[in-house]
């Protein structure tokens, strides 16, 4: 199976969390936040929406095709007067052209085939100037081994048929400085940086959220039976460790490009 977007019994997985420091410190790296009209695509449950209006932005804007998922990220969201959220996809989101100074795609490219169309929507979105900010794993980022920092690499160790289905649907970092440059913007550039995903305070914790398959796709594709296998394979590797707080992490790439 694959997880449903639209669904209501996935209306929070993608709002439970808090956006990391970690990140919070990469996106001001490389952009200034402050006084600035911010459109988050793919906003999911709110998560980083709400994290660049505590990042200072003036107006943020949250789009998302699921109106599920919205109505999760706007309870997220709802203390925030300088957050709104729009129904609309990627490709065509109905928006007004040029009103953004960033606009950010976190996790969303997987899902989509057709980046040129994706990317000429953003590049009409924003201002003269403007910034596109892309987060997505890479294949190579998908491929890193599991440890008791990188959970996600154990998924794959498991289940190893899960790795061609893993990397198939992720665009190699060529492709998309390639389709931005082709698409209008300019100076473009790629980091790579681990996030962490969510601190555990037990090994509990940590199991709950697996089994819940929380803000996990991939996760999806296994039946509850490998689920649970998964689960059980995590816990005897992590009993290798003796801490027991658990700081999940990882690894993306960031593409940055401007608006001529």
């Amino acid at each position: 199976m694959t997880i449903d977007f639209h669904s209501q019994d996935n209306r929070s997985t993608y709002a439970k969390r808090q956006a990391d420091d970690t990140w919070v410190n990469m996106i001001q790296s490389i952009c200034e936040i402050e006084g600035k009209n911010v459109l988050d695509i793919g906003c999911g449950g709110g998560i980083y929406t709400k994290a660049f209006a505590e990042m200072g932005a003036s107006f943020v804007t949250g789009l998302d095709f699921s109106k599920e998922i919205l109505s999760s990220a706007k309870e997220n969201c709802k203390s925030y007067a300088n957050i709104n959220f729009h129904l609309g996809n990627a490709l065509n989101t109905q928006l007004k052209k040029e009103q953004y100074d960033i606009i950010l795609e976190r996790a969303i490219i997987h899902h989509i085939n057709d980046l040129e169309s994706c990317f000429k929507e953003a590049f009409q979105l924003l201002k003269p100037g403007g910034i596109f900010i892309i987060q997505d794993r890479t294949p190579e980022d998908c491929i890193l081994e599991g440890s008791p920092t990188h959970i996600r690499g154990y998924f794959f160790s498991k289940y190893p048929y899960l790795v061609n289905k893993e990397t198939e649907r992720r665009h190699s970092s060529e492709k998309v400085i390639q389709t931005l440059l082709a698409e209008g913007f300019k100076d473009t550039q790629n980091f790579s940086f681990w996030e962490t995903r969510k601190t555990y305070k037990a090994l509990s914790d940590l199991e709950t959220d697996l089994l819940n398959r929380t803000g996990r796709s991939i996760l999806y594709d296994l039946s509850d039976k490998q689920l649970e296998e998964l689960v059980l394979y995590i816990k005897e590797k992590l009993a290798l460790n003796d801490n027991k707080i658990i700081i999940e992490k990882d690894r993306w790439t960031i593409w940055k490009a401007i608006k001529d």
